[in-house]
């Protein structure tokens, strides 16, 4: 989805800088500015470096909520006994960008649900300071990972939904911009 936003935008005459993270998928529009990053760290880097100077954030990176506290940098070769893996926080990108929003900018972000979608939703643009929340559910066949295809319901700061049926990614990245170019 974050490609399909970003040659949408650009497409659109935005001036568009794109952070994205391992993919198999690149962006085939020249002129897109593109960041590649690895990890969620260097994400979080990339996104409040360039952050400062926009006008329009649309997060639609799926960032796990979770990293290992240690990386091996070699294979763990198997043992008899367990392996205990401990998880630590990974760093809140859409909740630092929110804090530091300024007046002006526009900030919207993504809610992959499986269960509450609606309110989960609706509660993650409160808390994350979102201007606009892209919800998209699990449950819809042919939505989310691995589809050129996503269903999606936009839900803004006055809670007003607008649900979408099933279509191409490139026309839900179309909905999306139609809907953020209302609010700026």
């Amino acid at each position: 989805m974050g490609i399909a936003i970003a040659e949408e935008a650009f497409e659109r005459g935005a001036s568009v800088i794109l952070v994205l993270g391992p993919v198999d998928y690149k962006p085939k529009k020249e002129g897109i500015k593109t960041v590649n990053v690895v990890s969620a760290e260097d994400m979080a880097k990339a996104t409040r470096k360039y952050f400062y100077d926009c006008d329009i954030a649309v997060l639609a990176a799926a960032v796990a909520d979770y990293t290992p506290e240690f990386v091996s940098g070699s294979k763990i070769k198997k043992k008899d006994e367990s392996l205990l893996i401990r998880l630590k926080p990974t760093v809140d990108i859409a909740a630092e960008l929110g804090k530091i929003k300024k007046s002006g900018q526009l900030l919207a972000g993504f809610a992959l649900e499986t269960d509450n979608e609606q309110f989960n939703a609706i509660n993650k643009l409160r808390r994350k300071n979102f201007d606009l929340i892209v919800l998209n559910s699990l449950r819809d066949k042919g939505a989310g990972f691995r589809f050129d295809t996503n269903k999606v319901s936009l839900i803004d700061k006055s809670n007003i939904i607008e649900k979408f049926e099933l279509k191409s990614k490139t026309g839900v990245a179309a909905d999306i911009l139609d809907k953020i170019e209302t609010m700026i």
